[in-house]
């Protein structure tokens, strides 16, 4: 049965800068670059009837898209470090787009996330890694950010149960209302305006 969540995906020239922090950790497994995602709300694994359910409430979220700019790296696990990422700079339309995902999830009847969300890209996950190295490594990279970016859709990703995370697979997309957006919905109409007309 597939994991599933929505999430953001991370865009090319910001998931290179993202690669330029990979090494110079000892006990890391680095993500791979085309797995990069910032994940909106984890809903773990779904039964068949409820991932459609999910889709059809998803269906009706209505949001403007939005500059995102990731910034900053830090690590879970104080004292046993598991992961480190890089962070967001603060986005109070992400934020609202979050919030109608977990007020959806709710009425759903599906299980609260415990953790407070926390936006971040996962680009390691550690195993018998020293606090300390961690510590150097996050201070040696500290004024990390990428150029900001537009996020024109969110997605319903699935992953299969396996060692570091990935391989995800984009299950469902819908477009955030704007000008990027328009365009994606436009081509799309378009296409399937000729597809009838056949």
């Amino acid at each position: 049965m597939p994991r599933l969540f929505t999430a953001l995906e991370i865009p090319r020239d910001a998931a290179l800068s993202l690669s330029l922090l990979r090494g110079g950790l000892p006990g890391a497994r680095w993500i791979d670059v085309e797995n990069y995602h910032l994940t909106l709300r984890f809903f773990g694994d779904i039964e068949g009837h409820v991932a459609d359910e999910i889709v059809e409430a998803l269906d009706r979220v209505d949001r403007p898209s939005f500059q995102l700019t990731l910034s900053g790296v830090g690590a879970f696990g104080q004292k046993k470090p598991h992961a480190v990422w890089a962070g967001v700079t603060p986005s109070p339309e992400m934020n609202a787009l979050q919030a109608e995902i977990e007020r959806i999830s709710k009425r759903l009847g599906l299980p609260s996330d415990p953790r407070k969300f926390t936006p971040h890209v996962t680009l390691a996950r550690l195993r018998n890694t020293s606090p300390l190295d961690v510590a150097h490594y996050l201070s040696a990279r500290g004024n990390f950010a990428t150029v900001p970016f537009r996020v024109g859709r969110f997605v319903l990703m699935s992953s299969r149960d396996s060692v570091g995370g990935g391989p995800y697979i984009v299950e469902e997309a819908w477009p955030l209302n704007g000008a990027d957006a328009r365009a994606a919905s436009r081509s799309a109409s378009a296409s399937e305006a000729s597809r009838i007309m056949r």
